[in-house]
């Protein structure tokens, strides 16, 4: 019998409404902000081998603010380069938000983008059928992984990719966030469809020791506010459900069994914690960075 249950991944414009409702519930791109100002001035400083110009690949760039982030330490730590910046992002939403911010920046004469309205599966398929040879310094995929049908094979064409001494950086929710817990225990029932999965760096890692890989990985303490999850009928709450199971509507969809059981645990210590009347879910993630094939 065929699940009730839909992929949010099908809705974009609720996928996004859910998504910029998550953005603000949660501390997401501030602990992202912290790791790009603290440590990825130093895991950049040592690519592109002093040459002039850089080849970067962003994977499923969204709107571009944290990219943008990105850039200005890259370019603190290679002045005078030139980059050539490959978008692969499939939301037209997310794309034309980032035309815009670019276009309201004045500093970014340094940077050729182009954009590509693909996802990385399609991204790669363009790139092997025109023979591309060029290698890319540095691909960031950040909070992509969940929406590839082979994840091994996905990380192991983008580090085909790189360039000597380039870095692939990965961004995903820890094995040890409340995520994992809540993906662990209802993988089954709420991942109802091949391009929508439940992975966390549990699993990147995982495929990356099985293949004797070498990286580094860098935890980011993050939270996310789902207070109004536990209030029935409540719409913010609704939404937020949405993006924590992937499931559009979930509350309306989802059997009263299903519903009930992921409601108690997103409120069990091994999700989120309670403090001054909210419930704030371990919203961790974590960074991966793996070099370029020796």
């Amino acid at each position: 019998m065929a699940s009730p249950l839909k992929s949010l991944v099908y809705d974009d414009n609720r996928y996004q409404k859910a998504f910029h409702l998550f953005l603000e519930r949660s501390s997401e791109h501030q602990c992202m902000k912290d790791f790009i100002h603290n440590i990825l001035p130093d895991i950049v400083s040592s690519i592109g081998n002093g040459k002039p110009h850089l080849n970067v690949i962003g994977v499923g760039s969204g709107d571009g603010r944290i990219d943008l982030e990105m850039f200005s330490k890259l370019h603190l730590k290679h002045p005078g380069v030139t980059v050539d910046y490959e978008v692969v992002e499939p939301s037209s939403q997310q794309l034309h938000s980032y035309k815009v911010l670019v276009s309201q920046k004045s500093d970014l004469d340094y940077i050729t983008f182009k954009w590509n309205k693909m996802t990385s599966s399609e991204f790669e398929e363009q790139w092997k059928l025109k023979g591309m040879t060029k290698k890319a310094d540095l691909i960031h995929m950040i909070q992509m992984l969940y929406y590839v049908k082979d994840v091994e094979a996905t990380v192991g064409f983008f580090r085909s990719l790189l360039e000597q001494n380039g870095k692939l950086l990965i961004i995903l929710v820890s094995g040890e966030s409340g995520w994992g817990k809540l993906w662990q225990t209802f993988r089954g029932q709420i991942s109802v469809c091949e391009i929508s999965q439940c992975v966390t760096t549990a699993d990147v890692k995982s495929i990356l020791d099985s293949g004797g890989v070498q990286y580094k990985s860098y935890t980011l303490p993050s939270e996310m506010d789902i207070t109004e999850c536990f209030s029935e009928g409540d719409q913010s709450g609704e939404l937020l459900l949405d993006f924590l199971t992937e499931v559009d509507r979930f509350s309306q969809t989802a059997s009263p069994q299903l519903k009930a059981d992921v409601i108690k645990l997103l409120r069990d210590p091994a999700c989120s914690r309670e403090a001054d009347g909210k419930v704030l879910f371990n919203n961790n993630l974590e960074v991966i960075v793996v070099d370029s094939p020796r």
